[in-house]
């Protein structure tokens, strides 16, 4: 078993997930400005709530339904790769940029990996 691969390392992603949906519902300055800055258009922010809260539902179904977590770590690879892009195309080099990327290669590793399944 892996550290990267735990059902314990799906359910802090989904945490976090879950806390970033609540962040954006809400939303919260920092979470504004950064999506004031690559222009996503303010007509498509109350849909980042409802893909988040997918994702954690998806990332905690690891343990028993471990196909359902790979295919969310999919959706969040390309999640990731779409913001990742939108940084660029703002030429936003912030912050935000390495961890838009540093979260699309995690979810990358775990799509390819997928989760520690007990057998």
């Amino acid at each position: 078993m892996s550290a990267l691969t735990s059902p314990k390392t799906y359910a802090a992603l989904a945490a976090f997930q879950a806390g970033d949906a609540v962040a954006c519902a809400i939303p919260l300055a920092p979470i504004t400005k950064a999506l004031d800055d690559v222009r996503l258009p303010q007509q498509y922010r109350p849909v980042l709530p409802v893909v988040k809260v997918a994702s954690a539902v998806g990332l905690l179904a690891a343990g028993r339904f471990p196909a359902l977590a790979r295919l969310t770590t999919l959706l969040l690879t390309v999640y990731f790769t779409l913001a990742v892009g939108a940084h660029l195309r703002a030429k936003d080099y912030s912050p935000g940029l390495v961890a838009a990327s540093s979260f699309l290669a995690l979810f990358a590793t775990l799509t390819v990996k997928g989760p520690d399944v007990n057998r």
